[in-house]
């Protein structure tokens, strides 16, 4: 490796520790908030992230929710027994294999989740409203390359299984 490769790496971590704080603290705000503000009956931030990937996924299999999310699967069946009692999620006979589960979102689902969406989005107006407007629009600026940022995330786990 030459000292520019190794200057480059150098350089990339230290970026990285730095976006990597900011960016917990932000997905913590989504993960325990938004729900109460939405009016919605509380639900554990587990609850909240399969929901999120059965609505993302319709048709998922409970083995691959797992997987996905880095679970245990029984973790993953209790949080679809506690959805499916709720009247979020409901279960489907897998037509490929019998004895598996497909998993879908219920129209409570879609209309929970929007609300959600929708007191985040009203959290984080709050909050931009009190940025600069070239803070806000270094924000915006940034949505693709944090969308390609997850894509290379998830790419690299499941490249690493």
């Amino acid at each position: 490796m030459s000292k520019d490769e190794s200057d480059d790496g150098q350089d990339l971590l230290r970026e990285a520790r730095r976006l990597t704080p900011a960016l917990y603290a932000l997905t913590r705000v989504l993960r325990f908030r938004g729900v109460a503000e939405s009016g919605l009956a509380p639900l554990p931030p587990t609850d909240l992230d399969v929901l999120r990937f059965v609505l993302d996924s319709p048709g998922v299999g409970t083995s691959t929710l797992a997987r996905e999310l880095g679970l245990h699967a029984s973790n993953v069946s209790t949080a679809v027994r506690g959805l499916v009692a709720l009247g979020l999620v409901r279960r489907e006979p897998d037509p490929h294999d019998r004895r598996a589960v497909q998993l879908f979102p219920t129209r409570g689902a879609e209309h929970g989740m929007a609300l959600i969406e929708d007191s985040w989005a009203e959290i984080f107006a709050d909050a931009l409203a009190t940025l600069p407007a070239d803070q806000r629009e270094a924000l915006t600026a940034a949505v693709p390359a944090l969308r390609a940022l997850g894509a290379a995330l998830r790419e690299r786990r499941n490249a690493a299984r």
